[in-house]
């Protein structure tokens, strides 16, 4: 006997199994400004600016100032 996710042997023990999400290919191709890459750089440029301010709480200096005191 087979259900959505398991089976059921002759001595009525249940038997497990993962149930496999169906898989597709989007064909399409996406260039320039498309929303995944809107949304990846929106991300990352609030990654950088929130590091930006951390690093400027921790050693006091701007990261353009610390640079140029190399």
């Amino acid at each position: 006997m087979t259900s959505h996710g398991y089976t059921t042997e002759e001595g009525g023990l249940l038997n497990n199994f993962a149930v496999e999400p169906k898989v597709y290919v989007d064909d399409t191709q996406q260039f320039g400004f498309n929303e995944y890459a809107e949304k990846l750089n929106g991300r990352l440029a609030m990654i950088g600016f929130i590091s930006a301010i951390a690093f400027e709480a921790l050693t006091g200096h701007g990261i353009i100032s610390w640079l140029t005191q190399l």
